[in-house]
């Protein structure tokens, strides 16, 4: 008689354990907020180098944690779906290495990402403060800060009736510096660029597997999802529509990533895995 097993206890070991350890992150990050009102992400969540809050560490701890159940779920429901069946071909050291490099990897790339634009707005600020004017700060606001509370705009439109007046100036020099300010403290969470170099492993190895969208509900080849995928994170990432709060080029970088990690396993072995 074949005892039945849940499917959990069926998942190989480095999944199965990615999925329990990300679950116990984000309820304990929980738990901890509400219980003692500590901020873990300022521990653990990747922050941009300039930021006081930045530590080496945030490079790795940054991948267990997440903004949200729902968040944390379209991650681990992608490492479920996907995650498993590459363990089952590589065998769990690869997977790992894999899943860490890709992790590390997109967190590079969205640093780096974050330098060019940090610099961008930096340069903006220095020319706003040199020569401080409502138009000025507002388009500042419009090209590096995105959307904001109104209250910023009414401030601006109030500055504008009286552009010379040395108080208000001061306090939107003050304003800026602290929009740069909370955009190097603003932290990154989530196994996303993992995730997402799982899913370019799954289409270069099984390219031809169809699967279902959800929406539109039609069937698509995993070399195509995956392409597509590609191409959506790039063409989002370089639009950089302030306040949607994704990090576009970090998925971008999980694929990256992997990519060149698999050529080099593809090259340096007589089989692609």
């Amino acid at each position: 008689m074949t005892q039945y097993r849940p499917p959990l206890l069926n998942l190989p070991p480095v999944v199965k354990n990615l999925l329990i350890i990300n679950v116990i992150m984000l309820l304990g990050t929980m738990v901890i907020g509400s219980k003692f009102g500590f901020d873990i992400d300022r521990l653990l969540a990747l922050h941009f180098f300039k930021s006081e809050f930045f530590r080496p560490h945030q490079f790795i701890t940054h991948m267990f944690m997440h903004g949200g159940i729902g968040h944390l779920f379209f991650n681990m429901f992608a490492l479920f779906m996907f995650g498993r069946v590459l363990e089952s071909v590589w065998g769990s050291k690869r997977f790992l290495l894999y899943y860490m490099v890709t992790g590390i990897g997109a967190a590079l790339i969205h640093t780096l990402v974050n330098w060019f634009d940090y610099m961008s707005m930096k340069n903006a600020l220095d020319a706003f403060i040199n020569t401080p004017t409502p138009d000025l700060l507002s388009q500042f606001v419009r090209e590096h800060v995105g959307p904001v509370k109104p209250w910023v705009y009414d401030f601006i439109n109030q500055w504008a009736e009286y552009p010379n007046d040395a108080n208000t100036t001061n306090q939107a020099i003050a304003l800026a510096n602290r929009m740069l300010e909370g955009s190097i403290n603003t932290p990154t969470v989530g196994a996303s660029g993992a995730v997402f170099g799982i899913l370019l492993a799954f289409g270069m190895l099984f390219p031809n597997t169809e699967l279902m969208l959800i929406f539109p509900p039609i069937p698509i080849k995993a070399k195509y999802f995956v392409i597509g995928y590609g191409v959506l994170e790039l063409f989002l990432g370089v639009q950089n529509q302030a306040g949607d709060n994704v990090a576009h080029f970090a998925h971008l970088g999980g694929m990256i990533f992997g990519f060149i990690l698999i050529k080099y396993w593809q090259k340096n072995s007589n089989r692609f895995y």
